[in-house]
């Protein structure tokens, strides 16, 4: 059997950028061309999953990544990985299992998907950059040099910017009524929100490199090509619907409240830890979330170009 990269989440928002990019680039590698591409997913059924089972070398396997062991990498040959966790009170405990099971397993390199690097800090009021943070600092130690790995920090993901705004411009144009607009970004700091599609593109370049050595313990930035802020925001819908928007909310969390209900509260999880997430974006509306914050070596491997113009005419269209 031949070497394998691993992509766990392949049906997943980065994890399916990363499996429809990768076979070309090995393709094109004459050191890993060859290799088999395992795309892991909870639904082999799903349609996004049959798609991917008819890429060149791209074998789909139906398996929860939390439960994957060292014997399960070793009988798959897993040399390269590519891991994109929920950020649930216990990714730490699950995702950190899966580094030790990988190291166990002789895995050479990972890329793993972390989150937006203002916010990869022990002393982050919200939690879960904290597991981040955490889970970095793991890796980083001299136990773990065996295993190479990047870690990529995305800035907040467009379509969850851009979603209030296509559900405003929708009903608008249906009923020409407006109810009242709530934005996750302030009306004035720039923000460099990033297509989810374009992280992955860049994971699949890494895991194809030659030579991860180059970007070993590497933690870089990924932002979308532009800034945006909540007035822009604004400024587009109104052009779109040909009217001023009558009531706009910048800065609401009020969604946080609504995933509580729904998601944990019959959980018995903490609400006090899951009431954190409201203070993650702090950091945006304090600036320090732009595009100038970018990695130069993103830049280098494969700059992000999808604007959030292009992201909410792609979403208009869905």
């Amino acid at each position: 059997m031949t070497p394998s990269i691993l992509i766990v989440g392949a049906t997943g928002n980065t994890g399916r950028a990363v499996a429809r990019t990768l076979p070309k680039l090995l393709q094109s590698n004459r050191t890993l061309n060859g290799n088999r591409i395992i795309a892991l997913t909870r639904s082999s059924s799903s349609p996004v999953a049959h798609e991917l089972a008819k890429l060149p070398g791209v074998e789909v396997i139906e398996q929860n990544w939390v439960e994957i062991t060292a014997d399960w990498l070793r009988e798959h040959e897993v040399a390269r990985a590519f891991i994109a966790s929920h950020n649930e009170p216990n990714q730490f405990a699950e995702e950190s299992t899966f580094y030790v099971n990988a190291l166990s397993a002789s895995v050479k390199y990972v890329v793993r998907i972390s989150t937006t690097a203002a916010n990869v800090r022990p002393d982050c009021p919200a939690y879960y950059p904290r597991q981040h943070w955490a889970i970095e600092a793991l890796l980083d130690s001299p136990e773990f040099n065996n295993l190479q790995w990047t870690s990529l920090q995305p800035n907040i993901f467009s379509p969850l910017i851009m979603f209030p705004a296509v559900e405003f411009i929708k009903k608008y144009r249906k009923t020409g009524e407006q109810d009242t607009l709530r934005l996750i970004l302030s009306d004035d700091a720039p923000v460099g929100i990033i297509d989810p599609d374009e992280i992955g593109v860049i994971a699949a370049h890494l895991l194809a490199q030659d030579d991860t050595s180059v970007h070993n313990k590497a933690k870089y930035i990924l932002n979308g090509p532009v800034d945006i802020t909540g007035r822009q925001i604004v400024g587009m819908i109104e052009r779109h619907i040909g009217a001023p928007v009558k009531d706009v909310r910048y800065k609401d969390v009020s969604f946080i409240d609504m995933l509580y209900e729904h998601q944990y509260a019959a959980t018995k999880q903490s609400k006090n830890v899951i009431y954190s997430i409201k203070r993650a974006p702090e950091t945006a509306w304090e600036g320090k979330c732009s595009s100038s914050t970018t990695s130069k070596e993103i830049l280098e491997i494969a700059a992000p170009k999808r604007t959030p113009a292009d992201v909410l005419e792609t979403l208009l269209d869905e």
